[in-house]
């Protein structure tokens, strides 16, 4: 049994590899009477799409969307809504070293393990091109959540963390690192550049706020607002880790200054800080909604590096090919997709339970 749906009652399953004909999404339990077309969701496929700079892959995929069912008349009917993204510049003769031999920090061996055999053409399922599919459909997802504002950047790659005292909202589009921080934009040229020079590559640090999510939404225990997050960035390739408010530094903190401190306000509360990310018993609290998720470097390089092949003997593998220096640039708007199916499902959530 395999897993290809998430969510509760908003939920999408992607279909497709990386060096298949297609890939793309089914979402049911939208709801009808949405405006939607293919122009709707194209910009955010833009956004993540490979090819744009030096900085990411050289795959040129133009990732243009097609809706196959679901829509009537320019609105969703309520019925399930399948999107389709085509391959049009695959490789797969880059891979033929990867179907004898197992990348290290790849999945390769491990589906083996799982399958008996896989597709190594890109990694099929556990490649990175998966997440045009869930990109398509967070663009769906945010006609569910009108109210939200979602927005992600780059807050650190290779170790070099932007400095917050220079973040500037508008920056992030004007850039091909998502960068909110000029300087950190400029020093990441040289930095990503150098790697993918290298034949190596780098992790980064991709944070993420979602604006406007009222108090309420979420479940205790088992369906928290922070599990559900949590869960959703997990499941992207390539993340090792999530972090929601202040995360670990929660743990570095005393109780008095970890408090999110509360005074009276004209619509509810004002808080004065929001150590928690905006949510408490696992209950969005009204306050923005704050992740920060760690993308490792991508494990397809062309340094040299030891591993074993499918007879479990030693040897050297280059992963040749077109592959991002640095997965977590055009992970941005793969973590602002996830934030917004999140969300959505959570809002349908608690329509169900409290009306």
């Amino acid at each position: 049994m395999s897993f290809n749906t998430f969510g509760r009652i908003f939920r999408f399953s992607t279909w497709g590899e990386s060096h298949g004909p297609a890939l793309g999404a089914i979402i049911d339990g939208c709801q009808p009477g949405l405006p939607l077309s293919e122009t709707d969701i194209q910009p955010f496929l833009d956004a993540r799409r490979p090819g744009q700079s030096k900085y990411t892959t050289q795959r040129k995929e133009p990732d243009q969307v097609k809706i196959l069912s679901g829509v009537f008349e320019g609105k969703t009917t309520g019925t399930p809504i399948s999107l389709m993204i085509e391959n049009v510049d695959q490789r797969s003769k880059d891979y033929s070293e990867v179907a004898k031999s197992y990348r290290p920090g790849h999945a390769d061996y491990a589906y083996d393990q799982k399958y008996g055999f896989r597709d190594y053409r890109g990694g099929g399922r556990s490649s990175a091109r998966e997440t045009a599919a869930r990109v398509a459909a967070g663009a769906v997802a945010r006609l569910v959540i009108p109210e939200v504002s979602i927005r992600a950047w780059v807050a650190e790659i290779g170790g070099d963390a932007i400095n917050p005292d220079n973040f500037d909202a508008t920056e992030i589009g004007n850039n091909p690192f998502f960068c909110p921080d000029l300087e950190a934009a400029k020093r990441w040229e040289h930095l990503v550049d150098g790697a993918r020079k290298d034949g190596s590559s780098l992790g980064a640090i991709i944070a993420c706020e979602a604006i406007g999510v009222p108090a309420g939404w979420g479940a205790p225990v088992y369906a928290k607002m922070d599990s559900e997050i949590a869960a959703g960035m997990m499941t992207i390739n390539a993340t090792k880790g999530v972090e929601i408010g202040d995360g670990f530094e929660a743990a570095r903190l005393r109780g008095e200054e970890n408090a999110d401190v509360m005074h009276p306000g004209n619509d509810g509360p004002r808080f004065a800080s929001n150590h928690a990310g905006g949510t408490a018993g696992g209950i969005s609290t009204g306050q923005p909604i704050f992740c920060r998720v760690a993308f490792k470097p991508t494990s397809s390089i062309l340094t040299p590096v030891e591993t074993i092949n499918r007879d479990g003997e030693a040897m050297q593998i280059v992963t040749k090919g077109r592959h991002d220096p640095c997965v977590g640039i055009r992970g941005v708007p793969v973590v602002a997709a996830m934030m917004a199916l999140v969300l959505a499902d959570q809002k349908l959530l608690h329509r169900a339970q409290c009306g």
